[in-house]
């Protein structure tokens, strides 16, 4: 249904299309920043809000602490006076267009946590005024736009949705580490609450971003299609888990299966098994979903059967070093040297958010045994008030002293012949070791 005409939009259209409009992002980590330097990029002055004081300050330093960010870029931005970052969300009063980037976690019983979301929502309320656009890019379930955001923002301002402010949902798809996709060649999909919202949110992304804006029907929609992304990969990855724990007591090479599989040109897509799943996203999104449905009085088993066997990843890791150990060495976890290559969630990038490493080596103290890592991205890190440290390189003796080797992530920045060549035996979960060696065993 097409909505009469509004000046009120007009205006902010114009205000964004000559590029006078003042961006704000609330939220500067692994997503916000990534998408304040891009609007910054493109030529707007863009405010980015954040309660951590440090992140201000080194924004405002011009340093940078995202990888996926280029540092000369960030720098660019900062120098040029397109990017500021503050703790004063007061300014939002003078923001034109303001994007939410705050965390979306689990609670304790697994269910979804939106204090963040929440939280920002009414900040921003308060400063709320006529002309604006809020856009929120949190994964989160169906419904949370117009259910909670928009309730939120209309009864501390006053102001009418659609009308006299424009509110959207538009996901985030960025892929840390990923070095051909990025949040400016990335589609984006944007839903808004009315076909204004939708039209002036869909006109700052395509302001912004080069890559093409997809346009659905309404919040929901796009709230949905994120989480069915997540959703999608957490169910075929728990498939190739799976079929690897089938395959290793069959005696046969998933790896191999998988690469047979590869050469069928359509209806197959591979998906590859590992020690379980890391990261913000596909851990944590399909709860969100399976939480949702009860509301319809529906229960999600294929999701939640999905995210049970990726769950369970780490336990399987640590029975099938315990098994390798018995067998080649005639030990037991209890005092076995074990050396983890990587903790970091995924190849070469520093995220450890949920990273199934912290599981397996929480199962692997409580059975006693001696525990160190190398990873060249994490040098440090703290767990149950615990601080872990890397080791500074890997060297022939540091090997030789370690009962088992184990590859937890794959980073490229690791040399896996001179591992090979001094260590006693290799546990590859991520198929980095592609040829057959007796020292080697592979999920």
């Amino acid at each position: 249904m097409k909505e009469a005409k509004n000046l009120v939009k007009d205006k902010l259209l114009n205000k964004i299309k000559n590029k006078t409009a003042i961006l704000g992002v609330v939220g500067l980590g692994y997503i916000g920043l990534p998408l304040a330097v891009e609007k910054a990029k493109a030529g707007f002055k863009t405010t980015g809000f954040d309660t951590q004081e440090k992140r201000v300050h080194w924004i405002n330093e011009g340093h940078n602490y995202i990888k996926d960010i280029l540092d000369v870029d960030l720098k660019k931005v900062v120098d040029e006076g397109l990017l500021y970052a503050t703790s004063d969300f007061s300014l939002i009063k003078d923001v034109d267009a303001i994007c939410i980037c705050v965390p979306t976690p689990l609670d304790i019983y697994q269910q979804p946590d939106l204090s963040y979301v929440k939280n920002s929502t009414e900040t921003v309320a308060k400063h709320l005024h006529v002309g604006m656009l809020v856009v929120l890019e949190s994964t989160t379930y169906p419904g949370t736009t117009e259910e909670l955001l928009k309730p939120i923002l209309e009864g501390e301002s006053g102001l009418k949705c659609g009308k006299d402010f424009f509110l959207a949902f538009s996901p985030e798809r960025i892929d840390p580490g990923n070095l051909k996709y990025k949040i400016n060649n990335t589609p984006k999909v944007v839903g808004g609450v009315t076909p204004n919202c939708t039209e002036v949110a869909t006109c700052l992304y395509r302001q912004v971003l080069k890559s093409e804006v997809h346009i659905v029907s309404s919040p929901k929609v796009a709230e949905m299609e994120k989480i069915y992304e997540n959703t999608f990969r957490n169910i075929n990855i728990a498939l190739a888990n799976e079929m690897a724990i089938l395959c290793h007591r069959m005696d046969i090479d998933i790896w191999e299966v998988i690469e047979a599989a590869k050469t069928k040109p359509y209806g197959f897509m591979p998906f590859y098994p590992g020690p379980g799943i890391g990261g913000h996203c596909i851990p944590l999104d399909p709860f969100y979903l399976t939480w949702k449905a009860r509301e319809y009085n529906y229960h999600t088993r294929f999701i939640e059967l999905a995210g049970e066997i990726n769950r369970n990843m780490p336990g399987y890791i640590v029975e099938r070093i315990s098994k390798i150990l018995s067998k080649k060495l005639k030990k037991s976890l209890n005092g076995a040297k074990i050396l983890l290559l990587g903790v970091a969630y995924k190849k070469n990038i520093d995220d450890l958010r949920e990273s199934p490493a912290l599981k397996v080596i929480e199962k692997l103290e409580e059975e006693k045994a001696i525990i160190s890592y190398y990873d060249p991205y994490i040098q440090k890190f703290i767990k149950n008030e615990k601080e872990y440290k890397s080791l500074n390189k890997l060297t022939a003796e540091e090997l030789e002293e370690k009962d088992i080797i184990i590859i937890m992530t794959d980073h490229s920045a690791v040399d896996y012949e001179m591992i090979i060549k001094n260590a006693k035996i290799v546990f590859d979960t991520r198929n980095v070791i592609k040829f057959k060696n007796k020292k080697i065993e592979k999920l």
